[in-house]
């Protein structure tokens, strides 16, 4: 029986904003892992989103076979992907769809089904990819000061000039799950890159595990708050803070209930080196990671994920 987590709650739209830096960083440090309230994000495009993305899982396979994945973006099926690469599972039960960035040469890359079959798909998906990405770049400039750095450290260090921004829409199939048998609908993983905002329908199954080194590991429920981002730390955040931040290792465990869950990564601009803060090595702590650059290190995780 795995117990429930009790994660802090961020106010994005504190007026205090050292308070809230304080409280994100010590969120952070303890846990990788924090609700974000008052995000600017209206319940209503986040109620529109979900029922947009059950459209296009309810296709025919035939028809979402003809939006597969293509240089990241697309549609993924049942058991495409392994997060856990140590896994001996043939893949995970989960299906997805990914929208990367909308601006700049990049967009041109993002596959969208027809309007004659789903018409306000993509102006949906659209809205709440520009909402989200608004809410994540005040969060960083938050998570900077939570770093005792300027608030726009992020900015001139290159990691928000045209970033890596990808919402990724997924279904867990309930029906999947045996009632002798425990399932995971994502395996045991850590995101790759700055932070993730996560958007749930209210259906339970994201566990965190804090101590990821640890076995055996123990694993926590993170419950659902109504009209709240649940926000996570990256691996590459981690590596910017020599791991004074968390990047968490996460699951999501299947209950025999459909569920539909919206991750949105916000990743630093491939060409943005990934380098350990001053503020956060010293001499008895020095950098612990080698600088890296941002989308190198993406592609190399892709590449462990997908087999290819």
């Amino acid at each position: 029986m795995t117990e429930a987590l009790q994660l802090p709650v961020i106010d994005l739209s504190s007026p205090d904003r050292l308070s809230t830096a304080k409280s994100i960083r010590q969120a952070c440090i303890d846990y990788g892992f924090f609700y974000l309230v008052n995000h600017g994000v209206e319940e209503e495009l986040i109620s529109q989103m979900f029922n947009e993305s059950k459209k296009i899982f309810s296709l025919q396979l035939e028809d979402k076979m003809k939006l597969a994945r293509k240089e990241h973006r697309g549609y993924t099926a049942l058991c495409d992907e392994i997060l856990d690469p140590s896994s001996t599972s043939k893949g995970d039960p989960k299906e997805s769809f990914y929208i990367g960035p909308l601006e700049g040469t990049l967009s041109s890359m993002n596959q969208w089904p027809s309007l004659e079959i789903l018409p306000t798909w993509r102006s949906t998906m659209e809205y709440y990819h520009q909402k989200v990405l608004s809410a994540g770049r005040r969060l960083i400039h938050l998570i900077a000061l939570a770093l005792n750095l300027n608030e726009d450290f992020f900015e001139k260090v290159g990691a928000l000039d045209a970033p890596m921004v990808f919402l990724r829409l997924l279904h867990y199939p309930g029906e999947l799950v045996s009632s002798n048998q425990e399932v995971c609908g994502a395996s045991a993983h850590s995101d790759y890159g700055m932070i993730t905002l996560l958007a749930t329908d209210g259906v339970p199954g994201l566990q965190v595990c804090r101590e990821k080194f640890n076995q055996p590991r123990l694993w926590e429920d993170v419950p659902n708050i109504k009209g709240a981002l649940i926000v996570n730390i990256g691996d590459m955040m981690e590596r910017w803070t020599n791991c004074l931040f968390r990047s968490t290792l996460h699951r999501v465990m299947s209950s025999g209930q459909e569920r539909y869950s919206a991750a949105f990564f916000l990743d630093p601009n491939g060409d943005c080196v990934v380098e350990c803060l001053e503020s956060c090595c010293s001499e008895s702590n020095p950098p612990k990671f080698a600088p890296i650059r941002s989308g190198d290190y993406i592609k190399e995780r892709i590449r462990l994920t997908y087999g290819s």
